[in-house]
């Protein structure tokens, strides 16, 4: 494969222009690195892996992350990040970012106002993907990811490792994404834990059943009956969390559930992250808490629908992945293309949830059917 010619690169004052692949190369010991990441989730602990990988080869960079304060949480106790900055209005932060005089930013949202952010920060060094809206603000523009894994499709972490690649991160393997529950998370999560009726140190699984779309979550019913069912196979209690974007499906699911189940909702994001980490297992649609789960190192059976799993999929940690493939699969998620209802997610049954489930915990003595063939197992 021909690679693409690099431009001629940027220029730091008092040193002669270089190409990109000398950018990071050649930075001063110790400099600051600027990292914007704005919204959301998912995409901000699927950053994590790239950070990791570039502290891991040049420890003495100081890299800072511009983060909405939302998701600052996911950032906080991360060794590979010197500062989390709060993006809370433009034109202040924007501001103070200037007056540091950062030597590279690296833009890693590409949105309209990622861009104007990037601008305005004046750094001499502004990457981002060549694809990005308002290109012509960007000193270095990034190759699609075909340069540098080949004609696939290429997972979210993968892809936000290519802006470092392109500018002199050396290539190797690539660290799962990570977060850092801190003590007093812990903490409040084991008091809300034990009022809810929890014993100190039992197993519990976390049951989310919540996603941003419609077609992308599965049936109410089938979560609260797995739930069950993991309680009687493996004494784990199941945890239902809820967001603030759940609302609209909360008194359904606890109706489904019954009474006894253990609900914990308006959880902060740090206590999210230590209630993940303490979990024996996490089962939950394709969603922001499926990629804590996975930073978290907690097991995670994850149901797919309309959204991508290859793109998606968690990264380099235990799971399963329970997927029935239509021809219209993957599509934008916000309306159902082909039919009357979402059948991507709703075809799911529950006995394929419950073998995924058996099979990551190795439940060797549950009698299970696998009604519908076509369901698709992630590989651990």
């Amino acid at each position: 494969m021909t690679s693409p010619a690099r431009p001629p690169g940027p220029r730091y004052p008092g040193v002669k222009p270089i190409d990109p692949s000398r950018i990071l190369p050649e930075l001063p010991q110790g400099a600051d690195v600027l990292v914007v990441r704005l919204r959301s989730l998912g995409d901000v602990v699927m950053l994590t892996p790239a950070l990791a990988a570039l502290h891991q080869w040049r420890p003495d960079l100081r890299v800072r992350v511009v983060v909405e304060p939302l998701y600052a949480a996911i950032l906080e106790g991360n060794p590979a990040v010197a500062e989390a900055i709060p993006f809370d209005a433009f034109l202040p932060c924007a501001a103070a970012l200037r007056r540091r005089r950062f030597p590279a930013v690296f833009n890693q949202h590409g949105g309209p106002t990622s861009a104007l952010l990037t601008a305005a920060i004046g750094a001499p060094v502004r990457v981002c993907w060549a694809h990005c809206q308002f290109p012509f603000v960007y000193s270095v523009r990034v190759p699609g990811g075909e340069h540098f894994y080949g004609p696939r499709k290429v997972h979210t972490v993968e892809h936000r490792l290519t802006q470092f690649y392109w500018c002199g991160l050396p290539r190797g393997p690539i660290p799962r994404p990570s977060v850092y529950p801190q003590p007093e998370a812990r903490a409040a999560v084991a008091g809300r834990l034990a009022q809810s009726g929890l014993a100190p140190g039992a197993a519990y699984a976390v049951v989310h059943a919540g996603a941003a779309y419609f077609t992308k979550r599965w049936s109410l019913p089938g979560f609260a009956g797995v739930g069950q069912w993991l309680k009687r196979e493996t004494g784990a209690t199941p945890v239902f969390i809820l967001g603030p974007a759940d609302r609209e499906i909360a008194e359904p699911l606890r109706e489904s559930a019954g009474p006894g189940a253990i609900f914990l909702d308006s959880l902060r994001l740090r206590e999210l992250i230590a209630l993940l980490a303490g979990a024996r297992l996490f089962l939950g649609n394709d969603s922001g808490p499926a990629h804590l789960a996975t930073a978290a190192g907690c097991p995670n059976v994850v149901i797919f629908g309309s959204s991508d799993s290859t793109l998606w999929r968690p990264w380099q940690a235990p799971h399963r992945i329970v997927q029935n493939h239509y021809h219209c699969n993957p599509c934008r998620g916000d309306r159902c293309y082909a039919f009357a209802e979402p059948q991507c997610i709703l075809s799911v049954s529950e006995e394929q949830v419950r073998a995924a489930c058996a099979e990551l915990l190795q439940i060797r003595n549950s009698k299970l059917e696998i009604r519908n063939p076509r369901a698709h197992r992630g590989q651990l």
